[in-house]
């Protein structure tokens, strides 16, 4: 999450005018709604990978997999967190912003999650392109616009996400 955090500020400090011409307060408010969106769509993520997780040494002993959650509760939680980060990002940030949000969270829930994750070990490739709209996020949170350089950000993070995962796994 600290990444997506990171890449979010990032797409916000190169946006034109970066982080003078956005009001500080509107601009923690996005990357806290940047942030709570991909920690609720992670607990998805969680709640449905319960399954599997179970049996790997290194997510065995998540709250889900481990019993210290009821699965119910955690998808219930990110749910919640998902609507709530968006409905602030429309509210207090702006619309375009709060579409690709929800736009990312989407995406990651059913298309790489629900989708991809199981059934092809492409699944980083395709699936990368949730992780790679943070910038994307963070520049139309400050331009209320995405312009070709934001999707330039977005082509950057996903080229380099797949040798990025691969070497970690």
């Amino acid at each position: 999450m600290s990444l997506v955090v990171f890449t979010a500020a990032v797409g916000m400090f190169l946006a034109p005018g970066g982080f003078t011409t956005i009001d500080p307060i509107t601009a923690a408010i996005a990357i806290l709604c940047i942030a709570i969106g991909a920690g609720a769509s992670g607990a998805i993520n969680m709640w449905y990978d319960r399954d599997i997780d179970q049996h790997m040494l290194r997510t065995r002993n998540r709250p889900l997999p481990a019993g210290r959650l009821v699965p119910e509760e955690a998808l219930a939680f990110g749910v919640v967190l998902s609507i709530g980060s968006v409905a602030a990002m429309a509210h207090w940030v702006n619309a375009i912003s709060s579409v690709l949000l929800a736009a990312t969270i989407l995406y990651y829930v059913f298309i790489y999650t629900v989708w991809l994750k199981r059934r092809t070990p492409h699944n980083i490739v395709i699936g990368g392109a949730s992780g790679a709209l943070p910038p994307v996020i963070g520049w139309a949170a400050v331009t209320g616009d995405v312009s070709i350089d934001a999707v330039l950000l977005f082509a950057i993070i996903l080229l380099w996400t797949p040798p990025h995962t691969w070497a970690l796994a």
